[in-house]
């Protein structure tokens, strides 16, 4: 029983430390808010899986969608996703980016549940099915603020 409890601490810790090495590229444009993060496993988004990889985040250039979230490969090659948000809100921005994610059980990836870009107090709720998002409010939640630039 012993040895189960120090897998699983050793597993959470190991979680914890792999999104510390979520980096953000330089602020492209604030209009757009992209942002290249890293992940090093797998994690949950609106509908998707994103194996582990770099990423970017950017708002669409028509301020009419800034309800949307595209997500690219690194090199902007290929769309990933384009998902839904809603206006998430917070009482201080952070200098850096940051993203809550749901804890998960050990057999799916954890679900990125808001994004806010640098210095903003607004950010983006990425919208899940009913299902999930009433499972997704149950889990505990925590905030990864990315690595300076």
């Amino acid at each position: 029983m012993k040895q189960i409890y120090v897998v699983k601490t050793f597993a959470t810790i190991t979680f914890f430390l792999a999104f510390l090495l979520v980096q953000p590229a330089a602020r492209a444009d604030e209009f757009n808010q992209e942002t290249k993060l890293t992940f090093n496993q797998a994690v949950q988004i609106s509908g998707h899986v994103l194996p582990a990889g770099t990423y970017l985040f950017v708002l669409p250039d028509d301020i009419n969608h800034h309800e949307e979230v595209h997500i690219f490969s690194s090199d902007r090659r290929k769309l990933y996703a384009i998902v839904l948000t809603a206006s998430a809100e917070r009482s201080q921005p952070t200098a850096n980016t940051a993203f809550t994610f749901a804890r998960r059980g050990s057999e799916q990836p954890q679900a990125i549940v808001t994004w806010f870009y640098p210095g903003k107090s607004i950010g983006h709720e990425f919208l899940y099915p009913k299902q999930v998002r009433e499972e997704l409010a149950a889990e505990k939640k925590y905030t990864v603020v990315a690595a300076g630039f």
